[in-house]
């Protein structure tokens, strides 16, 4: 064959794969082999990014996701990654244009070693990203190959550098559940992204060559040799001195892990509540296009009312008690059986474990389950014993389940009167053991005592009575036949410590929850307009309209009843607590802003003189342990709860600038406390109330603004020609008795 033919044979040859090459690249852009995402898709990459919950102090409490990503501006990178990335990955990244020829000329010579990054550019990485890739055969790689390149040169027509930069961290995976750098500089060093340390951004550069192979926290020497080949890499491109490569490259890893899983972190509990109300809201709501809102991938911004150092505060509150009482209450039941009068119902309680329910499925028989269960196996339990809350053990499932059934819960709720804002939600003790929540709102317990207060502003509003009205201090008898009480039966109520004699104030009375003193009101006012007050003040629960109501027969929510209280640090004007201030997608548009809703339920004038009766349960009545143990001296409205037998404790005290509610007791009412001293809702629940507000006033750098101990209830415009004394001095403002009993 002649030179000439051997030319022509070449260059044909030479042409028809390149005019090949053009075809495929104009086949592969077209969309005809396989699918190809359009420009706009391009200009508005649709990656899942995670709904943010923000406190009110600026802080991300939690987020709603399929993958934990959050996204962040250039601005907010910092030169240490930048200069860690560029190094690593993409030297030329700010002069190729998506594709780096001179980088794949030395792929395809083989003389690039692991410093150089590979051949692939970062906004090839970007598009491999944005719309990730199937298993693929070979054949089926070159091709995805290729598409990725015309992905990247359109993604630089459409993008500045800096922004291309910007997406690629927020979609690059991390291990942990981290997805973006900005997750990731939280997850593994619990700060912002532009707060990274030249080693910690090398850390996190190192893990996007293989996230689990060089995780800092599964793979700690792996990951510190990894890290140093980008540090390596840094000093080599002139980003950080010889001096700094050698000292850094010497140091060890320091994490600050924080797993971002619904059982860690702040406010768990509310976290549940806010993500099922979200997933109403997005239900309810629409995108431009007519979509629905996703929570979960959409990257909303939902800021709430919680203060997470006020939630900090009351979690620490609830540890420092409960884990006190919790011995007490351990040492009562020791040698005893809670549930020797109560089979029944534990027998109700065993077979919704789910492992019973399993075996059960399974076709197993109550002998063969009862064998299974009852035997000791390795397991975790919860236990104030360490920080983390739990420990390793051997116990059998059945006696874990005894054991949590006995463990005492806490519900604590604080809200700003003024706003209606909800500053703290702890609706239980550990969410990862215990994920009934106590603040929720469909959450009903029996309140007590601290229904007491509607009985008393009903008589004063509708009767026109003082807090220095004598009221019998006797046993009085609701007939069945009075048309007032609708009863099948006469009911007679009695005072917890059996003793009846004379008359006493009202103020006495209320102080030192007297129950024959609220008896006789509700005898005179009958049961109907204090059900139709706390329906006005905020009370949606269904209260029977029976005279029992007036000891705290009612289940009523935690939620309601402080909810109900702001009635009284408001003057009479009812608020309405909410938890979201407004909602924002992802680009910063608001969605939604929210306020609390207000209605006028009581005059000012009986609101004050409530508001001095309530101050007197403090000054010397069932509260005032509050003046004499906790030392806490500031003006306080509030009231105590102790149901039958004990099985709830509670606290609802007011200050000018908080609100807070706080219940104690087990899941199973059955099993609690036998004795006031230790059962009673001073004993319980207060000291929770009263060590959260010892910490909130111990911090006045942040609080003392707008929550401070020196703020006062104001009394309303004009006269109000109120004896508040009783015949007393008039400097005397507290009770000789400052007895503790309901």
């Amino acid at each position: 064959m002649s030179a000439k033919k051997i030319l022509f044979l070449f260059w044909s040859a030479f042409t028809g794969g390149v005019l090949l090459l053009a075809l495929v690249f104009y086949l592969i852009a077209k969309g005809k082999m396989g699918y190809m995402p359009s420009l706009e898709e391009l200009e508005n990459p649709k990656s899942s990014i995670a709904t943010e919950v923000i406190s009110t102090d600026g802080v991300v409490i939690g987020k709603f996701y399929y993958q934990n990503r959050s996204n962040i501006n250039y601005e907010n990178i910092g030169p240490n990654l930048r200069g860690a990335l560029l190094a690593t990955e993409d030297i030329r990244f700010f002069d190729h244009t998506g594709v780096d020829l001179r980088a794949l000329l030395r792929v395809l010579k083989g003389a690039v070693g692991e410093s150089s990054g590979g051949g692939s550019t970062v906004t090839q990485q970007l598009a491999k990203n944005l719309f990730p890739r199937e298993k693929l055969s070979k054949i089926q790689l070159i091709f995805r190959k290729l598409k990725e390149w015309i992905i990247a040169v359109r993604l630089e027509r459409s993008y500045t550098k800096e922004e291309i930069m910007a997406m690629y961290f927020n979609t690059v995976p991390f291990s942990d559940n981290a997805y973006g750098i900005k997750s990731a500089a939280n997850v593994y060093f619990g700060k912002p992204v532009d707060s990274l340390k030249i080693e910690e951004a090398a850390v996190l550069v190192g893990m996007l060559k293989a996230p689990s192979e060089y995780n800092p926290r599964t793979r700690k020497k792996a990951s510190e040799a990894r890290r140093n080949v980008v540090i390596d890499q840094m000093y080599h491109y002139k980003y950080i001195t010889k001096i700094q490569r050698d000292s850094l490259m010497k140091l060890p890893i320091q994490l600050d892990f924080h797993a971002e899983t619904q059982n860690e972190g702040v406010a768990p509990y509310f976290r549940e509540y806010l993500r099922l109300w979200m997933k109403d809201w997005c239900e309810a709501h629409r995108k431009p296009d007519g979509s629905k809102y996703n929570i979960y991938k959409d990257g909303l911004k939902v800021y709430t009312t919680i203060d997470s150092r006020l939630q900090k505060y009351a979690e620490e509150a609830q540890r420092e008690h409960l884990s006190v009482w919790q011995n007490l209450f351990f040492k009562y039941w020791t040698g005893k059986d809670p549930w020797k009068d109560f089979k029944v119902e534990w027998a109700a309680t065993y077979k919704k474990c789910p492992r019973y329910i399993e075996l059960k499925e399974q076709g197993k028989t109550d002998e063969e389950i009862d064998a299974i269960l009852k035997t000791p196996v390795k397991m975790k339990i919860f236990t104030y014993d360490n920080e983390r809350e739990e420990k390793d053990t051997i116990m059998s499932v059945y006696d874990s389940i005894r054991y949590h059934h006995m463990i005492l819960q806490n519900g604590f709720l604080a809200v700003d009167p003024e706003s209606g804002f909800i500053r703290v939600w702890a609706g239980g003790v550990n969410y990862k053991y215990f994920q009934y929540d106590h603040v929720n709102i469909n959450t009903k317990r029996q309140i007590g005592s601290t229904f007491k207060p509607f009985v008393y502003t009903v008589a004063i509003r509708d009767k026109g009575y003082s807090p220095c009205f004598r009221a019998p201090n006797q046993l009085i008898t609701f007939e069945k036949g009075d048309p007032r009480f609708n009863l099948l039966q006469d009911w007679t109520p009695h005072n917890s410590d059996g003793k009846y004699g004379g008359t006493m104030t009202l103020r006495e009375g209320l102080a030192n929850s007297v129950n024959c003193v609220t008896a006789y009101l509700m005898h005179e006012i009958g049961p109907e307009s204090v059900v139709k007050l706390v329906q006005t003040m905020g009370i949606k629960s269904d209260i029977p309209v029976q005279p029992s109501i007036c000891l705290g027969t009612p289940d009523i929510s935690l939620y309601e009843m402080v909810g109900a209280y702001t009635t009284y640090a408001n003057k009479g004007t009812h608020v309405e607590p909410i938890f979201v201030t407004r909602i924002e997608d992802r680009n910063g548009n608001v969605l939604q802003d929210f306020t609390a809703q207000r209605n006028e339920a009581l005059d000012e004038q009986t609101t004050y003189i409530m508001d001095e009766m309530l101050r007197g349960v403090v000054l010397g009545g069932t509260a005032v342990r509050l003046r004499y143990k906790f030392k806490l001296m500031n003006d306080i409205l509030g009231k105590t709860g102790t149901t039958q037998s004990y099985s709830d404790g509670w606290f609802i005290g007011c200050t000018p600038d908080l609100i807070a509610g706080s219940w104690v007791g087990c899941d199973d009412r059955y099993i609690r406390f036998h004795s006031m001293e230790n059962g009673q809702g001073a004993s319980t629940a207060l000291p929770i109330w009263a060590k959260f507000f010892q910490k909130v006033y111990a911090d006045s750098a942040h609080f003392k603004q707008e929550i401070n101990p020196e703020h006062t209830f104001a009394a309303p415009e004009g006269k109000t020609n109120v004896d508040f004394n009783c015949g007393k001095s008039s400097g005397n403002k507290s009770y000789d008795s400052g007895s503790e009993y309901e």
